[in-house]
């Protein structure tokens, strides 16, 4: 007989966590305008808001901190980040940031402008945030693929190449650069080919173009590459990684995600006078660039955290996690973006509460409801993230309306996983009642799913 699949590590240590009451929720919510974000975390039993910064770090990680050097310049934990990238990533200049959006606020600084245009596959909500607030336009190239969340594509989160040559054609000269997001977050945490990212290569090559990689879940991308792909099944995770990097010309890195941290990040790049140019950047809004908004201690479990976020016995216990509950969804007939993502399931709003006018914000009606019928949150990633359009001001209805349920590394056990998937179960079981969203009270200018407040439909 098989033996069954189990964790590729033991618990040390545990943190508890308390149920409410519905009753309680009912008034918790209320308080907090109904954004999930405004909960405070006591008021939360199983949270999937994010699995940014959210991970259990490792005893090999805990133990690096206690070696963390805080130097204000040229510290030894600098150094062993900056070994870490070049072994893992191949990249010879690098920035610490204290997380992802610093990163591409420093390296936006540099490299985009007004009027400028930046393709891609499916911006998230940052990297779409600083290219807007610099009053540039983000161009989603995706596949068309990936707007079916029905359909089993491998590789959902590929750039199309005809869309991106054929949008280069017209406007290459205001395209300062091509930026790749592996995963791909906002089209449901799928991946992209290494034959898609070499054609993308190939094609940034044509038009001359950098190539930027949004890299917060490059181990995972790789794991979907060692899995799916034809080529690369006995492929080390690390051999993959590198052939990964080897098409960028700069990456920009949320190190809270596959790098397993609780705060961090970094810029790398090939080019010796882009580091210089970004360097003022990052002093100015980041600090010195031996630490860049980082302790030392942070950059030391960082390191690590990269080396075993690489490695395939973790990235399976945490990519069959995931699966686990799409297969829990799959039981009770819950649409969700399919195959399962690699760090979280996209519940398919659009089909669990059609009878919700689009206006409404379906998703965020349903990350409400979830909440409601068991503590778990959640987020959209529908309308409310997708904003407004710099220019009308009007809502922008994205073609998919989604509730991420993104799950922490290491830190939840497949008992929460059923829970999860029965209070979802519970809430599809009743989504006939459900025929009322909500309306906004106030939003901020920008990046509005942050601190929007809302309010029941009338």
């Amino acid at each position: 007989m098989e033996l069954p699949f189990a964790e590729s590590y033991k618990i040390k240590m545990v943190e508890p966590i308390r149920r409410s009451t519905r009753q309680e929720r009912e008034q918790w919510i209320k308080e907090a305008k109904y954004n999930l974000f405004n909960l405070p975390s006591n008021q939360v039993y199983i949270d999937l808001l994010t699995d940014s910064g959210t991970g259990a770090m490792s005893d090999r990680q805990w133990s690096a901190i206690m070696l963390g050097d805080e130097s204000y310049a040229g510290a030894s934990s600098y150094f062993n980040l900056k070994n870490a990238i070049r072994n893992i990533l191949g990249f010879d200049y690098i920035m610490p940031t204290h997380q992802g959006r610093a990163a591409e606020n420093v390296l936006f600084s540099v490299l985009v402008k007004e009027g400028d245009y930046i393709p891609g596959n499916s911006h998230f909500d940052t990297t779409k945030g600083h290219i807007e607030f610099r009053r540039a336009h983000a161009v989603d190239c995706t596949i068309d693929e990936a707007a079916d969340t029905e359909l089993i594509h491998p590789f959902k989160g590929n750039v199309d190449p005809q869309k991106l040559d054929n949008f280069l054609k017209e406007h290459s000269q205001r395209v300062p650069f091509v930026i790749v997001t592996i995963t791909n977050n906002t089209a449901g945490g799928q991946p992209v080919s290494m034959k898609n990212l070499r054609e993308v290569r190939e094609i940034c090559n044509r038009y001359g173009k950098l190539l930027v990689f949004d890299s917060a879940r490059f181990a995972e991308n790789a794991y979907f590459i060692k899995t799916r792909e034809e080529g690369y099944a006995h492929k080390s995770i690390k051999e993959i990684v590198r052939e990964m990097f080897s098409y960028a010309d700069a990456m920009t890195m949320s190190s809270k995600k596959d790098a397993i941290v609780n705060i961090g990040g970094f810029i790398a790049m090939r080019d010796q006078e882009l580091w210089r140019q970004c360097s003022k950047f990052n002093i100015m809004f980041e600090g010195y660039v031996t630490y860049g908004g980082m302790s030392g201690r942070d950059m030391n479990a960082l390191a690590v955290g990269l080396d075993e976020g690489t490695e395939f016995d973790y990235l399976e216990t945490r990519i069959k996690q995931v699966e686990y509950l799409g297969n829990r969804l799959d039981e009770f007939g819950i649409p969700y973006q399919k195959p399962a993502g690699g760090h979280a399931i996209f519940v398919d709003a659009n089909k669990v509460l059609p009878n919700i006018p689009r206006e409404q914000f379906r998703a965020q009606t349903l990350a409400i409801e979830l909440y409601l019928e068991a503590g778990v949150r959640g987020v959209e990633i529908g309308t409310l993230l997708a904003d407004r359009d710099p220019e009308t001001r009007e809502n922008r209805y994205p073609k998919l309306e989604l509730l991420r349920l993104a799950i922490p590394r290491r830190t939840y056990t497949n008992n929460h996983m059923d829970v999860v998937a029965v209070a979802l179960k519970n809430v599809y079981d009743r989504r006939n009642q459900i025929t009322k969203g909500l309306e906004i009270v106030w939003e901020a200018p920008i990046m509005r799913h942050f601190t929007v407040e809302l309010k029941p439909a009338e």
